[in-house]
């Protein structure tokens, strides 16, 4: 399960900027999932639960997930098009002279913090 080393590694992201803005608390990560990456949505969020109660800037923090629509480009006819619908070979000139643009990567988009009271 790499969901788990994924939501360390964003942790101790979160962790250093929270460091670095003088943060003692984040509420809530928002993730940006690409469509196509591979990472199963429910294993990311059972593994932030385990993970991010452990830390202390980070106890009981919700994330949330924003999913990045996969597109890929056709060099042939120069189109994007859907990746899922259509994976490699472009739908508009049958070409398999693809490639990914968007829908692989996975980005810390937002970081919350509670309220100043």
């Amino acid at each position: 399960m790499h969901e788990l080393g994924i939501v360390f590694h964003v942790i101790k992201s979160v962790e250093q900027i929270a460091a670095e803005n003088q943060v003692d608390v984040v509420s809530a990560v928002t993730l940006q999932i690409g469509e196509v990456s591979g990472i199963v949505h429910s294993y990311i969020l059972d593994c932030w639960r385990f993970a991010a109660d452990r830390s202390e800037v980070m106890k009981g923090s919700e994330l949330k997930i924003e999913e990045i629509h996969a597109v890929t480009h056709c060099e042939a006819c120069k189109r994007d098009y859907d990746t899922v619908a259509h994976g490699r070979l472009c739908p508009h000139c049958g070409s398999e002279n693809t490639y990914l643009l968007v829908g692989n990567e996975i980005n810390i988009k937002e970081i919350e913090v509670p309220e100043p009271a």
